[in-house]
């Protein structure tokens, strides 16, 4: 008994400075992608099926940090959210349909063409979770996004301006 006591001890403390180490690495990244970030947009979702920013602009060819705030109560299965950004173009109407019923791959069609159309998405999240995604765009104009839940596009979508 004292030996195995004494290996797991051992096996802990060789574990923990890998840890420690992990976990610091992870800080350290998340330090230096947000101070790589141009601009930073924040986007609240909630239990109404809204967005509170329908527009917002950001200069081409800059990084942007765009984070999703799920400031609802319900759980993800009920009235989970996600913010996609779509290229130019794309037919927002027959893409979401697609995305309807993507529910394996997080409400993202599978499908080359409407890969291809995602320029940027966030994780699917229930009330209180927030998630964070780092873009660029170069090409100037008007490039739609959308939360792909299903039902969710016909209320939840907005316009992002490039300069």
């Amino acid at each position: 008994m004292k030996k195995l006591n004494s290996t797991l001890f051992a096996a802990a403390l060789m574990l923990s400075p890998a840890t420690t180490s992990a976990q610091s690495d992870t800080a350290d990244n998340e330090k230096k992608e947000a101070k790589k970030a141009d601009q930073e947009v924040v986007v609240e979702a909630n239990d109404q099926m809204q967005f509170n920013k329908k527009a917002f602009e950001i200069k081409a060819g800059d990084t942007i940090k765009l984070t999703l705030k799920h400031v609802g109560k319900l759980p993800k299965i009920a009235m989970g959210h996600n913010l996609v950004i779509l290229q130019k173009g794309t037919n927002l109407a027959g893409w979401a349909s697609k995305a309807m019923t993507a529910a394996a791959t997080n409400y993202i069609p599978v499908d080359e063409a409407s890969k291809k159309a995602v320029i940027a998405k966030t994780k699917v999240l229930g009330g209180g979770e927030t998630d964070s995604v780092t873009f660029s765009i170069k090409e100037a104009g008007e490039y739609q996004y959308l939360c792909s839940f299903p039902g969710h596009f016909a209320l939840m979508q907005g316009k992002i301006t490039v300069k």
